[in-house]
C-alpha cells in the first residue's frame, strides 16, 4: 500500500491479518470515515493514545439517541432498533444511570464468586477434553470453546442446560454477523429477546442462585425495568460468551504457531499467564468497541468531530500501536500487562475481564498439558475469521493430537 490509497477494511484478507491496514492508517489517516452506505459514515479510530484519550473524555457519550439522525435510523446498533429491549444495557448509557446498571450485575464478578467460578471452569474443561480425548481429532472451536464459554456464561445468568444449544446459535449469529444476513439478524435478535423475557418471568416465580434472580432481588434498589433487566442479561451472554471462545480460539492458534513459546509455558507455568495477555493483546477479541457520539464540536486525532458523530474505536488496531508496543507484530511474553486494551478503561471497562482470563489460562494450559503434541489439522492460511466488525474470532480450529 502507498500512502495514498487507503486499504480495505473487510474481506477474507482483512479478517486474516488486519494489522497491514492499521499500520497504514496509523501513520496516514488515525481518524479515518468509513463509509457504511451512501449517506452513512463514522469515524474510525486507530492510535492507541487517541483511543486512550477517547475512552476518558466525557464528552463521547454512548447512549444512542445522542447519535445522528442518519444512524439512527439505519438500525446501525447492536441489536436492531426494534428490540430496544436487548439495548437497555450499561454499554448504551451514560452517567449516572450507567452506574445502576453497572452494579447490578458486578455481584456476579467479585473475589468470592470468581473463586468458585475458576473452580467450576475448571471442572467444565477437563470434562471437554475428557470428550475429544479419544478421537484424536477435534475443532477446538465447535468442540472445545464454544462448550466451555457457553456453559459457564449461561450457568451465570441462569439459563438451564437444555436451552444452551439454541441459545448459543442466536449468539453466534449476532456476534459474527456483518450486516450482510439482516434477515438472520433480525429472526436470532426477536429469538434471543423472547427467550430471555420468557427466561425472567420463569425467575421471577422460581428464583435461583444466578445473575438473572440476583438483579430481580436487588432491582428495587434502583427501580429497575424489565427491559434493562433483559438487556443486561444480553450484554453479558453475548460479551462474555463470544469474546471467550475468541480468545480461547486465538491463544490456542498462537501456542501452535509459535512451539518455542508453547514449550516455555508447560515448562513454567507461571508464563501462562503472560501468553495469555499477549493473545490477548495481539489478537485482541474485541475488533472495535461500540459506537461512541460527541455531545459538542471537538478534536481528536487531528480530525475535527461534529456533536452526534458516530465513532469507533479500535481496540484490536491500538493494541498493534507501534507508537505504544515495539514490534507489534510479534508474540512476545515480556510486555507489561497493563498497557493493552483488550477490556477497555475507565467506567465502561469489562466487568467480566477476570473471568476471560481465567478462562483463556485454563483452557490453554489444560491443552497444552493433556495434549502435548496438539498441532494444526490444515495450514494456518485456510483458517477463516468472522468478518463481524465487533468481534475477531475464527469459524474453526482444526486440530489432531
Amino acid at each position: 500500500m502507498t500512502s495514498g490509497e487507503a486499504p480495505p477494511l473487510y474481506g477474507p484478507g482483512f479478517d486474516r491479518d488486519p494489522a497491514p491496514a492499521y499500520h497504514w492508517l496509523q501513520q496516514h489517516s488515525p481518524v479515518h470515515r468509513v463509509e457504511f452506505g451512501p449517506e452513512l459514515s463514522a469515524w474510525l479510530v486507530t492510535r492507541y493514545a487517541d483511543v486512550v484519550a477517547a475512552l476518558a473524555d466525557p464528552r463521547l457519550v454512548k447512549d444512542p439517541a445522542r447519535g445522528c439522525p442518519v444512524w439512527r435510523s439505519s438500525g446501525m446498533g447492536l441489536p436492531l432498533d426494534h428490540r430496544p429491549s436487548l439495548a437497555q444495557h450499561m454499554t448504551n448509557t451514560d452517567p449516572p444511570r450507567h452506574q445502576d446498571l453497572r452494579r447490578l450485575a458486578a455481584g456476579q464478578f467479585s473475589p468470592q464468586r470468581l473463586g468458585a467460578l475458576e473452580n467450576r471452569v475448571r471442572q467444565v474443561t477437563e470434562q471437554v477434553l475428557d470428550g475429544i480425548a479419544p478421537l484424536g481429532r477435534a475443532d477446538l472451536v465447535a468442540e472445545v470453546a464454544y462448550p466451555i464459554s457457553t456453559t459457564i456464561i449461561c450457568e451465570l445468568i441462569g439459563i438451564p442446560a437444555q436451552d444452551r444449544a439454541r441459545v448459543q446459535r442466536w449468539a453466534a449469529v449476532i456476534d459474527a454477523s456483518d450486516g450482510s444476513d439482516r434477515d438472520d439478524l433480525i429472526a436470532a435478535t426477536d429469538a434471543i429477546d423472547e427467550y430471555l423475557a420468557a427466561l425472567l418471568a420463569q425467575k421471577k416465580a422460581e428464583p435461583g442462585d444466578d445473575l438473572m434472580s440476583d438483579m430481580i432481588r436487588q432491582r428495587h434498589r434502583g427501580e429497575m425495568t424489565d427491559e434493562e433487566l433483559t438487556s443486561t442479561a444480553f450484554l453479558i451472554l453475548i460479551a462474555g460468551h463470544e469474546t471467550t471462545t475468541a480468545l480461547v480460539g486465538s491463544a490456542t492458534l498462537a501456542a501452535l504457531t509459535h512451539p518455542g513459546l508453547a514449550a516455555r509455558i508447560r515448562a513454567d507455568a507461571g508464563e501462562l499467564a503472560a501468553f495469555v495477555e499477549e493473545s490477548l493483546r495481539r489478537d485482541c477479541p474485541v475488533r472495535n468497541v461500540s459506537w461512541r457520539f460527541p455531545t459538542e464540536p471537538m478534536r481528536l486525532g487531528g480530525q475535527d468531530l461534529r456533536p452526534g458523530d458516530p465513532v469507533l474505536l479500535s481496540i484490536l488496531a491500538a493494541n498493534r500501536d507501534a507508537e505504544r508496543f515495539a514490534d507489534p507484530d510479534a508474540f512476545r511474553l515480556d510486555r507489561d500487562p497493563e498497557d493493552h486494551l483488550a477490556f477497555g478503561r475507565g467506567r465502561h471497562a469489562c466487568l467480566g475481564a477476570a473471568l476471560a482470563r481465567i478462562q483463556g489460562a485454563t483452557v490453554l494450559g489444560a491443552l497444552l498439558r493433556r495434549f502435548p503434541d496438539l498441532a494444526l489439522a490444515e495450514p494456518e492460511e485456510r483458517l477463516r475469521w468472522w468478518p463481524s466488525p465487533i468481534i475477531r474470532g475464527l469459524f474453526a480450529l482444526p486440530v489432531v493430537f
